[in-house]
């Protein structure tokens, strides 16, 4: 007879309780699991919440675990369900909806609660924590509505809340009562770098100022400091800390302190009731930060499924900033002390700086700035407190060869069971087993088969040094990166493969280049279709199926299941009728908001789906692109029709480039800006291509980017016509077509391909300048306006938005 399966509850759907899971899981011991979630979404990477703060992910691309994951695995989950207290006389857990499971036993994962400050007024309207997608979800929000926020809190939430909404468009004030930035992570040399570095990106700061109290009526309207000064804001983010959820081990008699009391093999003070990540206490620590949460998990996990493994006896912290354009990594300790021994690198120009720590010529703390590509290794030395050689000097501070030997031997000294990805709680073990096991060769491929890298990414280095060790001399044939998880084959090698079998369709593509996935996924489709209809503009048939859901429907999706409609401006330039056309529709359909949008155009926010084909029709406008892999704006200042210091039609020639050029796709969105003289009204810095005036004609610029990696273009040549101007743009655009990765901005490609090449080929050499011209000539030809297919065709239409 069949052992019956015993029964293990997991109070918690964050990365701990589920890291530890799939450990579990991984180790082969069976349970009947049930999880227990208070938020209505399935297991999601909370330290990517950042990110979907600013804009550059959805909370779709941080989910970590599906729903079907947890069917695969035949785990009973209940979302939206907070657990209330254990009965551990009857062994069962009870849910706040009465819904009450058996346990053997448990693992309690409740993570932690943002730390409200008490004092008056924190219980206003506007005032916000920043912990979980709701939070998230307020904080975009609120920015579509209000201006001024104020974030009480420098440390790493604190800093990556001001950004993201930064990003959103409001005017933010970090409001901070040290002198120093993230004085618990950084040294003050590198928290001053990193002031100056976010002043610079838009984040205005408040030091050394204590808030006591926030004032409004029912809502936030401003805070009062200490010293009596005031400062307005109405909406408030408090990211002054965090504080363990210990809320159901209070509530059931287990004994806690800060957090909930482990020894070190995560029990706690109850038979078969086990805690792990943020909500525990151990040795008197309470960790906040990802990785020891992690290496809780996978000593729990082995000891759940009676593996032998050596008991958890705490964590080297570090810590890795994930603010775009601000690259800052600090380990162990980082305040220099009498006892220490300081090694110390500073580059002004290139705004990096390193610090490392000595203790008895051991590594004992370091910090970095600008540059992180050794934080992997940093950490793993500081754990060790690894003793300063020649050579690991020299490796370290860059100045002699041994790099690659400490990096083998670096690797080769790792424990199978350390963790390489803290994001993901990812093993060496796991990632060289991938490699031997499954004949994984790329980061790409590892990604997909581990979870490595596929957070923060500030894994990459030590997996493409595992990658190394294993492969050896075969890395480098080997070890290139594949369009995604599907494939080993880099870009240039899907489309070589294409035009010598004279592949058609992304199907054909899949089945005879032996995708490993027969259906593809949502990165590759997406990026085949592109590639086929960029090599065969005549014939290929546009496959919707393959085009992301806002491209299907013509509109940008919104969190609530509305559209957003963005018709074209051309140049950022309308009419009266037109203006008024848009006001009748946004009144007579019911549009939320509408948007002045930073790219001159506006957006009708909260469109209903059956409302999107009328809406288009009395619109009468062309579509803007807004959701598209194609040309999206070509910002404009007034220039010389009515500016004094306009020297070019600067409207005239944005709206001739954006009409020319609208319907094309490109790899990634790509955005253009046209100035009437060198004062950059238009911004033509941050575009992907940037056109500035002057008296003698034009400067173009290209590989600008506002975005997630701000990138100030780079200078490309200048012209005296506008001919040439548009000839030039033309081929820029056409081996930007041809030369970049599917969702590869001009930013990456051209730090990729270098600015000699781009200007070798598209300004220098004549012929291929004009080649390229000819081609994008050719497929502009066979580009049909789809808008006026959608007005004018009733079957086109009922396609499109069906």
């Amino acid at each position: 007879m069949a052992k019956q399966l015993e029964n293990l509850v997991v109070i918690g759907n964050g990365m701990a309780g589920i890291g530890t899971l799939e450990q579990i899981l991984k180790l082969g011991r069976s349970f009947n699991i049930t999880v227990f979630g208070s938020e209505p979404h399935p297991n999601y990477n909370r330290i990517m919440l950042s990110y979907v703060l600013e804009g550059s992910k959805t909370v779709e691309d941080i989910v970590l675990n599906s729903w079907d994951w947890y069917k695969e695995n035949e785990i009973t989950l209940h979302t939206g369900t907070a657990v209330t207290r254990i009965d551990t006389a009857n062994k069962m857990v009870i849910a706040e909806n009465g819904l009450t499971v058996p346990y053997d036993k448990i693992i309690i994962a409740t993570g932690s609660k943002p730390f409200i400050l008490p004092v008056p007024g924190h219980g206003l309207e506007g005032v916000v924590g920043f912990r979980d997608i709701a939070d998230c979800n307020q904080m975009i929000e609120a920015s579509r509505m209000y201006r001024k926020a104020a974030v009480i809190g420098g440390g790493l939430l604190g800093l990556e809340a001001a950004k993201g909404l930064v990003n959103l468009g409001m005017e933010v004030t970090v409001v901070h009562l040290m002198e120093d930035l993230m004085e618990r992570q950084l040294d003050h040399q590198a928290a001053l770098m990193l002031k100056n570095e976010l002043e610079s990106q838009g984040i205005s700061f408040a030091m050394g100022q204590q808030t006591v109290e926030l004032i409004g009526d029912t809502r936030v309207t401003g805070l009062v400091f200490k010293d009596g000064s005031r400062l307005e804001a109405d909406f408030v983010v408090m990211a002054v800390g965090i504080v363990p959820n210990k809320d159901v081990a209070q509530a059931s008699g287990i004994d806690t302190n800060r957090g909930i009391l482990v020894d070190d093999y995560l029990r706690t003070s109850a038979p078969d009731i086990y805690a792990v990540g943020e909500c525990t206490e151990h040795r008197g620590v309470c960790y906040g930060l990802v990785a020891p949460l992690f290496e809780q998990g996978a000593v729990l996990a082995k000891h759940l499924s009676g593996t032998a493994v050596n008991p958890y006896e705490g964590s080297v912290v570090s810590t890795k900033l994930k603010i775009s354009g601000v690259d800052v990594f600090s380990a162990g300790e980082f305040i220099e002390q009498a006892e220490h021994s300081v090694i110390v690198s500073k580059d002004d120009w290139k705004k990096t700086y390193k610090k490392l720590l000595l203790k008895d010529n051991r590594l004992v703390g370091a910090v970095l700035f600008g540059d992180v590509t050794e934080s992997a290794s940093l950490q793993k030395l500081v754990r060790e407190q690894a003793e300063m050689t020649e050579d690991l000097y020299a490796s370290l501070m860059g100045t002699g060869c041994a790099g690659h030997k400490n990096a083998a031997a670096s690797v080769a000294s790792m424990a199978d069971d350390e963790i390489v990805c803290g994001c993901n709680g990812v093993t060496k073990q796991a990632i060289v087993s991938a490699i031997t096991d499954q004949g994984m060769t790329t980061v790409e491929q590892i990604k997909a088969c581990t979870g490595a890298t596929r957070s923060c990414g500030g894994c990459k280095p030590m997996v493409e040094q595992i990658l190394q060790y294993v492969l050896g001399d075969g890395f480098e044939q080997t070890a290139k990166a594949g369009i995604c998880g599907c494939t080993s084959l880099s870009r240039d090698e899907v489309v070589a493969e294409i035009k010598a079998k004279g592949l058609q369709t992304t199907r054909e593509v899949m089945n005879v280049l032996g995708w490993s996935q027969p259906e593809g996924c949502s990165k590759c489709r997406p990026a085949i279709n592109y590639y086929l209809g960029m090599i065969y503009p005549e014939t290929h048939q546009d496959e919707k199926e393959s085009r992301f859901v806002n491209e299907r429907m013509s509109a940008n999706i919104q969190k609530d299941g509305t559209y957003t409609v963005v018709p074209r401006m051309y140049g950022g330039v309308t009419t009266p009728e037109e203006l008024k056309r848009i006001a009748d529709v946004s009144l007579k359909y019911d549009v939320k908001v509408v948007k002045v949008t930073g790219g001159q155009r506006l957006d009708l926010i909260g469109v209903k789906k059956a409302d999107l084909p009328q809406v288009w029709e009395e619109l009468n406008m062309p579509s803007g692109y807004a959701y598209a892999k194609s040309l999206r704006t070509v910002k404009t200042c007034v220039g010389a029709q009515f500016c004094r210091f306009g020297t070019q039609d600067s409207m005239g020639m944005g709206a001739l480039l954006e009409r020319k050029f609208e319907r094309l796709d490109f790899p990634a969105k790509f955005k253009m800006a046209v100035n009437g003289c060198p004062r950059n009204c238009a911004e033509s810095c941050t575009k992907d291509i940037g056109i500035v005036g002057n008296d003698g004609g034009w400067e173009i610029f290209v590989g600008g980017n506002g975005g997630i990696k701000p990138r100030i273009a780079d200078s490309l040549c200048k012209v005296k016509t506008d001919t040439e101007l548009v000839e030039i743009c033309a081929a820029i655009m056409q081996y930007y077509r041809e030369t970049g990765k599917y969702l590869e901005r001009t930013s990456e490609w051209v730090e990729r391909l270098g600015l000699e090449d781009i200007r070798r080929t598209v300004v220098d050499n004549l012929t291929e300048r004009l080649a390229l011209v000819q081609r994008i000539e050719f497929a502009l030809e066979q580009v049909e306006e789809p808008w006026s297919k959608v007005l004018n065709d009733e079957e086109t239409r009922s396609k499109l938005f069906t």
